[in-house]
């Protein structure tokens, strides 16, 4: 066990966005650094220590002497590392992704200011924070995963849906997520389309079957039952080929942490409208690999989608410019590299490792 030098806590029973992200990298990070899980299992073969292990573990340094170090990305994650850091005198250095765009309560801040080292995920998230992060790390994109289709009508076709080509949004079905926008939109834009279809996936959870069924009438009450189809919660696996198929991919939600979702359809090659929060405004070229709209405006979502139909093959040229930009800027291997460089400067580094740009080097 002395070989393991960071420890990723995951505190959280219910498979969310963070869950996801770090599953995602966990596993690239631990082919060249000692990594463990601690708490509720990650859906990946990452060592998972038991918290009696994990006290044993850190109850010395690592054989260089330094603290191994504690990567929390949540309030409850950042709180027992302070516990077994202050209380229980264990050899910890704590570390937390600051990933929300909203003012943090008094607690959060605290929490924040007992780190030894933050970081972030976009420019907009770090604003939030009442001291600025050593450095801003986005996360990336499994490019193998999330991938460009060699003949995307086809794959539609396979699909079974009605029409030629889809317009999708994927989330859970709540008004957060700009899916009232989303089918306003399309209740104006559809009639003008007929080749189009609409797709919504995601979960829709009981507090908020009313508000779906309140869009199905909306539906209704135009006529165009059956230019939108709902596919509910579908299994993880499958998402990658929706991301391939769908022609257009709507990302637009009123507030965003980070926003995979803009990622993962950029990276398979499909275009992109995308609302201004989360990390979008740093993903995503307005003009270039999708349009960038305000939150919660339905007139200008409108008209990105008019504008973006009325030439397809603008889509498809958008679609090659996101996958080049994914490649380039945003992958997985990325955001473990620059991850595991943090990792190594509080390792290696008598002290705290003080960094420049953004770019995830040390001084």
């Amino acid at each position: 066990m002395r070989d393991i030098q960071v420890i990723l806590p995951n505190l959280n029973r219910r498979f969310s966005g963070i869950t996801a992200t770090v599953a995602a990298v966990a596993p690239l990070q631990a082919r060249t650094l000692g990594i463990a899980g601690v708490g509720y299992p990650l859906p990946v073969l990452l060592r998972r220590l038991g918290w009696c292990e994990l006290f044993r573990l850190t109850s010395d340094p690592l054989p260089n002497g330094r603290p191994r170090i504690f990567h929390a990305r949540r309030n409850i994650e950042m709180l027992a590392g302070l516990l077994l850091k202050r209380l229980f005198r264990r050899r910890l250095q704590l570390l937390f992704t600051s990933t929300a765009q909203r003012h943090h309560t008094r607690w959060t801040r605290y929490l924040c200011r007992q780190m030894d080292f933050l970081l972030s995920t976009s420019p907009r998230a770090a604003s939030y924070l009442q001291a600025p992060p050593a450095v801003i790390i986005p996360h990336g994109v499994d490019l193998e995963t999330y991938r460009p289709e060699p003949d995307r009508a086809a794959a539609w076709q396979l699909s079974g849906l009605p029409g030629s080509f889809g317009i999708g949004i994927l989330g859970r079905v709540r008004p957060q997520k700009g899916l009232r926008e989303f089918v306003e939109a399309l209740c104006e834009i559809l009639p003008m389309a007929p080749e189009a279809t609409a797709v919504i996936i995601g979960e829709t959870t009981a507090p908020f079957a009313p508000f779906e069924k309140k869009l199905k009438r909306y539906i209704r009450d135009r006529g165009l039952e059956g230019r939108f189809c709902w596919l509910g919660k579908l299994p993880f696996d499958e998402l990658p080929g929706w991301f391939r198929r769908l022609s257009l991919v709507a990302a637009v939600p009123h507030n965003e942490g980070f926003g995979l979702t803009c990622l993962e359809a950029m990276a398979s090659g499909t275009a992109v409208v995308a609302t201004r929060t989360g990390a979008f405004e740093m993903l995503l070229r307005d003009g270039v690999d999708g349009r960038l709209v305000p939150c919660a405006d339905t007139g200008a979502l409108t008209a990105a989608f008019s504008d973006l139909l009325g030439d397809r093959s603008r889509l498809e040229v958008m679609g090659r410019s996101a996958r080049a930009r994914a490649e380039a800027e945003f992958s997985i291997e990325g955001e473990a590299a620059a991850l595991n460089t943090q990792y190594e400067c509080l390792l290696d580094v008598a002290g705290l490792g003080v960094v420049s740009e953004v770019n995830g080097n040390c001084l």
